[in-house]
């Protein structure tokens, strides 16, 4: 995706909205998700993704994008980026998840509004508020009052 002014507000937007779902990701064995990829076991792959995501996100919010790729150096640390399609409401997001032992990243490649406004700030804070309601919340129910 061609880089605007605002892709770096919308990747750490997103970024911050699929950390808990990467970070279930990363409790998987770097060379099983690799012979995964290498094997194009993508029905494998979708099925890691869909129950690392059911935790955190309503049921088709965040799906595996049919591909990926790994880095691999002899006495080097793996590296997995896999394709993400985020589809919470009104929007939809293709996207590359990156994958290390402690760190995990992601890239938007495109993003698409059902229904774009002429102002980028809205948009943004469109992507905002759709990933949040499509996350599940977690009520605290010593707070409530009687």
């Amino acid at each position: 995706m061609k880089k605007c002014p605002y892709s770096a507000q919308r990747e750490q937007i997103l970024a911050e909205a699929i950390s808990p779902v990467a970070s279930e990701l990363r409790l998987l064995d770097a060379a099983d998700l690799i012979s995964l990829l290498r094997f194009e076991r993508y029905g494998n792959l979708a099925d890691l993704v869909a129950s690392a995501a059911e935790l955190y996100f309503l049921p088709g919010t965040v799906n595996f994008g049919l591909g990926g790729d790994y880095k691999l150096d002899w006495g080097g640390p793996a590296e997995v980026t896999i394709d993400l399609e985020i589809k919470p409401r009104g929007v939809t997001i293709y996207a590359k998840l990156a994958l290390t032992e402690h760190l995990a990243g992601i890239e938007i490649n495109h993003i698409a509004f059902d229904k774009a406004s002429a102002d980028p700030d809205e948009n943004t804070a469109l992507l905002a508020h759709s990933l949040k309601e499509a996350r599940y919340v977690v009520r605290d129910e010593t707070a409530r009052v009687a």
